[in-house]
């Protein structure tokens, strides 16, 4: 661990890591340095200190100062958004968990692992994991940092985090690090380990990659085999990886693409699962930009299905777009979701939901941005609506995530220029948990749970074997497999 709160630059795989800003870098060089100073002051070695209240306390006041330093330089005012930490904090225990603690219950609606257990996955999903700061864990082998064993300990052990959805990869299911039955592997360790249903699935459906009829089949095969709570979609894959315009839209407006999202999502309907999420923004990958992970066809998806819940990963962010007041002309970023719920006539509150997976992350050294963007998801998209997300365990725990988010507050300025709401603890509350529980319409998970890795270790060896599909076992399975791979193969 080097710094209490990782900064980058980093990726989640899912688009290019942006180098970080100058204020970023000095806060991150105050916080190195200040570390070492507080530690000496509190009697704790600097693994402890860093790890500590206090340490995350040195990190946010770093981001600060530079950001006040840079706001009044550039701007000649306070920063927009900033975080409610006293300088003693920084060395005072209580004051630490006075800023930074807190009693809310937390729901994370993106959690990923990595399965690397098994055969070599084939590409993407065989070097997925070397873009994200967790292969520094320790282990021999990095990627043994993404395993299940990791996941649930920076999760739950090392987090206030009480319930997680996992959720899928931009990954073909064949080969996927993260595949189906991996997923619900690990719901069903953390079930036994926990004796409740902390874990939800999301399952990856991909209706442009290879025959529809052969994808809605296997949606209907994930519903018959797994607990699932939605979909997950990815509009831009593969095109993200290949540069193919192999691509869709949920509202299948542009006829140069494959025409699946009325079909992919009257099939959700009919299964019984009405939710989809959608990862929108982060379009840029390997130094190709998909233009196919726009928010764009959210509005009109949405109101062409009144009976369906989007939810929006990410929320539209891009990691090289500065956020700040909304632009319906320039419509960039966090912009064009909301410019496509108002074109379509979505009000807040309403059937569409953002999340802040990788976006509050990526944020954490640009308050003022962060206050731009939470403050026109909440006043676009409605307080009820925004989720907490942080796409753990690519960032290693999501504590620091959640510390930093339960002090910030968005300035009065802020508040009075642009009509963005105050951050009160109601809607903290409401973002960090609430609001996923009720889209998922699930009871919360409220007791702590314990265990260790040797628990872990027992509880596999005692669950029945993870058993995957080698091969179809029905007449309709065979014909939706011969279909896809004829399909992946273009025969």
């Amino acid at each position: 661990m080097d710094v209490p709160i990782e900064l980058g630059p980093c990726s989640n795989g899912e688009y290019d890591p942006v180098p970080l800003s100058p204020v970023a870098r000095e806060a991150q060089r105050r916080v190195r340095a200040d570390c070492d100073g507080h530690a000496r002051r509190t009697n704790l070695s600097r693994r402890r200190f860093l790890r500590s209240l206090c340490g995350a306390a040195t990190t946010l006041l770093a981001i600060n100062a530079c950001s006040e330093e840079s706001t009044r330089q550039h701007a000649r005012r306070k920063p927009g958004g900033t975080y409610a930490v006293p300088p003693t904090a920084a060395v005072d225990p209580d004051a630490a968990r006075a800023a930074l603690a807190g009693d809310e219950f937390v729901f994370d609606v993106q959690g990923h692992f990595l399965d690397y257990s098994g055969a070599p996955a084939p590409q993407p999903g065989r070097d997925f994991w070397t873009g994200f700061p967790q292969q520094q864990c320790g282990e021999a082998d990095p990627r043994v940092c993404f395993s299940l064993d990791h996941f649930m300990e920076e999760v739950f052990l090392r987090s206030d985090t009480s319930m997680v959805v996992l959720s899928a990869l931009p990954i073909a299911p064949a080969g996927s690090p993260l595949s189906p039955a991996a997923m619900d592997h690990a719901r069903r360790v953390a079930a036994a380990a926990c004796h409740d249903d902390r874990v939800l699935l999301h399952a990856q459906a991909l209706p442009n990659f290879g025959d529809l009829q052969a994808n809605l089949d296997a949606m209907t095969m994930a519903v018959e085999q797994y607990p699932i709570a939605s979909w997950k979609v990815f509009t831009n894959f593969p095109d993200l990886y290949d540069g193919s315009g192999n691509a869709w839209r949920l509202d299948d407006s542009d006829p140069t693409l494959a025409r699946v999202g009325d079909a992919f999502i009257r099939h959700a309907v009919d299964l019984g699962v009405p939710t989809i999420a959608a990862h929108k923004g982060l379009s840029t990958t390997l130094g190709y930009s998909s233009p196919h992970a726009t928010p764009a066809d959210v509005g009109p998806a949405a109101r062409a299905h009144p009976d369906v819940r989007f939810l929006v990963y990410h929320s539209g962010f891009e990691a090289d777009v500065t956020e700040g007041p909304y632009d319906a002309a320039a419509a960039q970023g966090v912009d064009r979701l909301v410019r496509s719920m108002q074109e379509a006539g979505i009000g807040p509150n309403q059937n569409v939901y953002a999340e802040l997976g990788t976006t509050w992350w990526s944020l954490l050294a640009r308050p003022e941005e962060a206050a731009h963007l939470l403050g026109k998801l909440l006043t676009h998209v409605g307080a009820d609506n925004v989720l907490w997300g942080t796409d753990a365990v690519f960032y290693g725990s999501p504590q620091g995530q959640i510390q930093a988010f339960r002090a910030f507050q968005i300035s009065e300025q802020f508040q009075e220029e642009f009509g963005y709401p105050a951050l009160t603890d109601e809607i903290k509350r409401k973002v960090l948990g609430l609001n996923a529980l009720r889209l998922h319409d699930v009871d919360p998970v409220t007791v702590p749970c314990a265990f260790t890795r040797a628990d872990l270790e027992q509880l596999r060896l005692a669950l029945p074997a993870r058993v995957e599909r080698r091969g179809p076992r029905t007449r309709r399975e065979l014909l939706s497999f011969v279909a896809r791979e004829r399909a992946q193969l273009g025969v």
